[in-house]
């Protein structure tokens, strides 16, 4: 997935790129994701001249399974990642200083479009994925899912520095 920045100027129009891509090297040793379907990548570029860079943007598209970060449940879900970066080209390796925005310096006409997607994507996985926002997770005594079954189990705790008083209230 590479644009190259001279053509993508010389063209003056905008590039569309779709393609598929698979995560497997990425994605598979992660903890937090079960299962997860191929990327689907809809991009544009675009050189801007009177700024002198190229602005990429789209959607990518992923499903993945994660467990609820509550009762462990696998939940699907579909990502729909916004995309947008901008690009510029310096001649040397050192970034300009008095730039505020967000563009990425390269040194090469060609720029790889894929760890940028990559890093979008890693970013947009939920932290905590949830299978209901109600979601009463699992019993921390005796492991049921709240969810599922009520449990007997007592979860009253007494405050270490308070237990004294448990005492005094008893008679």
């Amino acid at each position: 997935m590479l644009i190259q920045l001279k053509e993508l100027a010389k063209k003056g129009e905008t590039v569309h790129i779709d393609e598929t891509i698979d995560l497997t090297d990425v994605l598979q040793h992660r903890s937090d994701v079960l299962s997860f379907g191929p990327l689907h990548v809809h991009l544009h570029a675009r050189y801007m001249t009177e700024d002198d860079v190229a602005e990429v943007g789209g959607q990518l598209v992923v499903d993945v399974e994660q467990p609820c970060a509550r009762c462990l449940t696998p939940v699907k879900q579909t990502l729909e990642i916004p995309f947008d970066e901008t690009f510029a080209l310096v001649a040397d390796e050192s970034e300009p200083e008095d730039e505020e925005d967000e563009t990425h310096f390269v040194t090469d006409e060609k720029i790889d479009l894929k760890p940028f997607v990559v890093e979008n994507v890693l970013l947009a996985l939920p932290f905590v994925p949830l299978c209901d926002e109600a979601c009463q997770g699992l019993c921390p005594t005796c492991g049921a899912n709240r969810n599922q079954q009520a449990c007997d189990c007592k979860h009253e705790k007494i405050d270490p520095r308070l237990a004294g008083l448990a005492d005094f209230f008893k008679e």
